[in-house]
């Protein structure tokens, strides 16, 4: 399971689509969150795949999130920083980041888009920061 986390991950690099930031979510706070897939063709024309992760306590639902990143992605279009793109959201959940702790817990699930692989959102929030203490449970909501 580690191994193919680890190639996952390398396979969805920080180096594709460069434009679009790794991780975006609110400084602290308890708030929901979403693991997304992104795609979009490279200087080639090659199809690259991101994930993303996306939380902000000023988004009630999952889905708020999702209308968020897609209005950035589209703007991204319009300015011709990406060229085309597709997203996919594979789950969601909540965090809990604790700023003065360097403490970030990922945890519970999505109502609309069911548990995103919480091991996945850790091995990429922890690549944003890398001072902080980064752990998940599938316990809660």
């Amino acid at each position: 399971f580690m191994l193919r986390t680890f190639l996952q991950l390398r396979k969805m690099s920080s180096t594709l689509i460069p434009q679009v930031k790794d991780v975006d979510i609110d400084p602290s706070g308890v708030f929901k969150y979403i693991l997304i897939k992104v795609t979009s063709p490279n200087s080639d024309g090659q199809l690259e795949d991101k994930l993303i992760v996306r939380g902000y306590a000023e988004c009630p639902y999952h889905s708020d999130i999702n209308d968020k990143v897609t209005g950035e992605l589209q703007q991204l279009k319009a300015s011709k920083a990406i060229r085309d793109w597709r997203s996919k959201v594979l789950g969601g959940g909540r965090i809990n980041h604790d700023a003065e702790a360097k403490d970030i817990k990922v945890y519970g699930y999505s109502q609309g888009y069911g548990k995103a692989d919480h091991q996945l959102t850790v091995d990429i929030l922890k690549k944003q920061y890398p001072d902080y203490n980064v752990g998940f449970s599938d316990e809660g909501y």
